[in-house]
């Protein structure tokens, strides 16, 4: 009975945890901080995608924060605020750290992970999860096991990701823990959403979605043609676990033809690379405006603003960008709102 209270206690101690830093999360945005960061642990990858080129320039070992620095790094941003914490890459879980960086990371912020899921294993899904995970989201572009995985350069890579997203969903410890089945939309693949949506269903999983670019590869030979808003929302409609805002599919035929003017990239969120150098989105690597070590959450707040008012970029409609954008109008903030203070369940409620 002492050890059950125990637990219960333990339970409700994260809850309120998690509760706290969604609080300080609407703090920021009310203020008009960043309230979402991407940051690339690494850029190491084991795939070798065709729809994009990091894995044809990965960097030389020793060019990654430790986890010290990292921790350091994070403590510092969250006198800023408490951030949703996107952890990529390359492949984050190639860093055998990983689990340490997301307990580091959980202290202050909200990680979630995307990943190809080829490394996971039951024991390493229990081990993120506790550590303090919030979210993970497996990329899976197709239901057919072979055009995945010509299109990531890997045998089995389709069947590692649907074991990942099986285990993940069943490893996590808790329902404010989420598991997404991330898919591209391509050129060839607008066809395979609602499969996609039920076989995310079927493993306990959510379901999004988010148009390729080709700022990663150069090749706009896979950007999808015509109209896809219409379907992607019909789909949306009907698929309780279906989870992109409403608002961000509706732009995604003006982000395939021309773009979507108004970016909020170092207003509303930000990027931190591997080796600390913080930029205002993903795309703009080659032009950071400080360092998570070397500067004082003023200085980079301050090199993010000017980012923000010199930006006019319109070429991508990724997550980072078009799911946080869309919370800047009032029917994107509603649609939003399950997905920041509701519990998981199971998506198929």
């Amino acid at each position: 009975m002492v050890y059950l209270r125990y637990v219960r206690y333990v339970d409700v101690s994260k809850a309120l945890s998690a509760t706290r830093k969604k609080l300080k999360l609407v703090s920021s945005f009310v203020r008009g901080r960043p309230i979402w960061c991407t940051w690339q642990v690494t850029y190491r990858c084991l795939f070798r995608c065709r729809i994009c080129d990091y894995w044809k320039n990965q960097p030389a070992a020793g060019s990654e924060l430790s986890l010290e620095e990292i921790a350091r790094g994070s403590e510092n941003i969250s006198r800023l605020g408490s951030f949703v914490i996107s952890i990529g890459g390359g492949e984050p879980f190639l860093r055998d750290d990983l689990p340490d960086i997301i307990k580091a990371l959980s202290l202050h912020h909200l990680p979630l992970v995307t990943t190809n899921g080829y490394l996971i294993t039951r024991s390493l899904a229990r081990e993120v999860f506790r550590s303090g995970l919030w979210g993970v989201s497996v990329s899976l572009d197709y239901c057919d096991p072979d055009r995945h995985d010509a299109q990531r350069g890997v045998k089995g890579a389709f069947e590692r990701a649907l074991n990942a997203i099986k285990i993940f969903s069943e490893e996590r410890q808790s329902p404010l823990q989420r598991v997404n089945l991330m898919a591209v939309l391509k050129d060839d693949n607008l066809g395979e959403m609602e499969g996609l949506i039920r076989l995310a269903e079927k493993h306990g999983a959510y379901f999004m979605v988010q148009p390729y670019c080709d700022i990663k590869s150069g090749k706009d030979v896979y950007r999808p043609e015509g109209k896809v808003s219409a379907r992607l929302l019909e789909l949306r409609k009907k698929h309780k676990n279906f989870l992109s805002n409403p608002l961000f599919l509706s732009r995604f035929d003006a982000a395939l033809d021309g773009g979507v003017p108004g970016c909020v990239a170092g207003k509303a969120f930000f990027n931190i690379d591997n080796y600390g150098n913080v930029a205002m989105c993903v795309e703009a690597l080659d032009k950071p405006v400080a360092n998570i070590l070397k500067n004082t959450p003023e200085e980079i707040m301050a090199g993010l603003k000017t980012a923000y008012k010199e930006n006019s970029c319109r070429a991508c409609w990724y997550n980072c960008r078009g799911e946080v954008e869309s919370l800047y109008s009032l029917r994107g903030f509603i649609a939003a709102l399950p997905t920041i203070f509701a519990s998981s369940g199971t998506p198929s409620e």
